[in-house]
């Protein structure tokens, strides 16, 4: 391609919308390296941190999302879309995109608005199940929709629908044995010993902290399996006070895994949230999952997308309620039985989409005509 082209993506808040529009990013300028790239997220969010440690820059926004436990904070949201509003205009002004790529999540609604009512070619991406407020209130507006799972016509025009998947970072692959053996090695697994990877994702999970906190009292420094145990960073003290206090070597407490790749690799089972980015990962990595869904989220949308594997028998599935008594055993169980996770391992390997930021990228270039 000749002429360079500049391309703004905006979402994040979670990994789940990051990393996605970090892989696109990659894609984009492995195509085409002349392209001019621009991230829009929401200050004081996780993305303003992961984008730059990526090369790209980044400029935030005032933006916040709907509080459903703190409904005071929520007096303030109409004073912060509208500065949002406003700095979007005057950032498309600035930068004067060709198209306009939005992730989803609430630090995407103000800048693909913005950009889609000065006729601006803009292109969405739904990484769940059940589609999101923000992408909802712009498929109107927007020229494409990329989507992870069909029957998506319930929430967007059935024309502007294309199925592509989620993008997920390039380091995830299956882990074969030299893979598998780094990946022990770096999380200190000592040979033969199971591996259960716990992940609550880039903020971590209350549930599964103290999951893994009663397992520790109740098995002692004996433990038959290792985890590999991502608390998040927001419970990072608390759950180092614990290791400190319950010292064992089978237990490998990280706030945030930095190598995910290298501790899918690792892990003879993985027990996460059911987020779409994360699903999307596991099925590259092609690993054994016990997913528990957030109830904390919007439309109880993680229910939706870990039903989706269910139904495929490619995962297992406890509840929020079920997990204090039920979800270690569980997990336990399916590593101690090789049959169920080969089956499990085959059926979700068979869900992945290795070719989905490239498939979006294209759909952005049919925007461009290119």
């Amino acid at each position: 391609m000749n002429r360079v082209f500049k391309v703004i993506i905006s979402g994040g808040g979670t990994g789940g919308h990051i990393y996605p529009a970090i892989a696109i990013a990659h894609q984009i300028k492995t195509q085409y390296p002349q392209a001019e790239l621009l991230f829009v997220g929401a200050e004081g969010k996780m993305e303003m941190e992961k984008v730059p440690a990526e090369g790209y820059r980044i400029i935030g926004l005032p933006v916040a999302g709907l509080q459903r436990r703190a409904l005071l904070k929520n007096l303030w949201l109409p004073v912060k879309i509208a500065k949002s509003l406003s700095r979007a205009r005057q950032i498309l002004k600035d930068f004067r995109p060709d198209v306009a790529i939005g992730m989803g999540g609430f630090a995407s609604g103000p800048l693909l608005w913005v950009a889609a009512g000065r006729g601006i070619p803009c292109l969405i991406q739904e990484q769940n199940s059940y589609a999101g407020i923000t992408n909802k209130l712009l498929a109107k507006k927007v020229n494409t929709i990329c989507v992870a799972y069909t029957d998506m016509e319930r929430f967007f025009p059935k024309e502007k629908i294309r199925l592509t998947g989620n993008p997920v970072r390039s380091n995830i692959l299956p882990a074969g044995p030299e893979l598998r053996e780094e990946g022990r090695r770096f999380f200190g697994i000592e040979p033969g010993r199971i591996c259960v990877l716990v992940t609550g994702g880039s903020l971590g999970a209350k549930t599964f902290n103290r999951c893994v906190q009663a397992y520790r009292e109740q098995e002692g420094i004996d433990a038959p399996v290792d985890i590999i145990w991502q608390c998040g960073a927001y419970y990072r003290q608390d759950c180092q006070n614990f290791v400190e206090n319950y010292p064992a070597k089978w237990l490998h407490l990280h706030p945030f895994i930095q190598r995910m790749d290298l501790a899918f690799a690792a892990a003879d089972v993985v027990i996460s949230r059911s987020g779409a980015g994360t699903i999307a990962e596991l099925c590259m990595a092609g690993k054994p999952v016990v997913f528990v869904p957030s109830p904390n989220v919007s439309e109880d949308h993680q229910t939706h997308n870990a039903m989706a594997l269910v139904r495929e028998e490619a995962a297992l599935i406890v509840t929020e309620e079920q997990a204090s008594a039920q979800l270690m055993q569980t997990a336990l169980n399916l590593a101690g039985n090789p049959e169920q996770k080969a089956s499990l391992a085959r059926n979700i390997l068979r869900l992945a989409k290795p070719d989905a930021a490239k498939a979006i990228v294209n759909e952005m270039l049919n925007l461009l005509k290119y």
